[in-house]
């Protein structure tokens, strides 16, 4: 039985400049990785194994030293789920009409 490992990563870019063109690079990092992932209002929620997971944060975080940021704080938080339900079976109850 093979472990649900979910990872939530908010980039935070610390510019004067436009911040969302600065995220936008580290989704499309995500976005390229091929994992399970689903963004939202204040962070991304990739779902893989621990080890491809922690190195897609790491390369959504170094994705955003561009245009002269000189400084950024990535927050992460793990979950893991022995045999646990995926990130879809867990939000499902909350998603469909309001």
């Amino acid at each position: 039985m093979s472990n649900t490992v979910n990872v939530d990563i908010e980039v935070l870019p610390i510019t004067g400049g436009n911040v969302y063109s600065i995220v936008d690079r580290a989704i499309e990092v995500i976005q390229a990785s091929g994992l399970k992932y689903e963004v939202g209002p204040l962070g991304t929620t990739i779902e893989g194994d621990l080890d491809s997971c922690i190195e897609v944060a790491k390369a959504a975080h170094r994705a955003c030293f561009v245009d002269g940021v000189a400084q950024v704080v990535t927050i992460i938080k793990i979950g893991e789920f022995v045999g646990g339900p995926s990130m879809a079976e867990t939000i499902s109850k909350y998603r469909g009409s309001p």
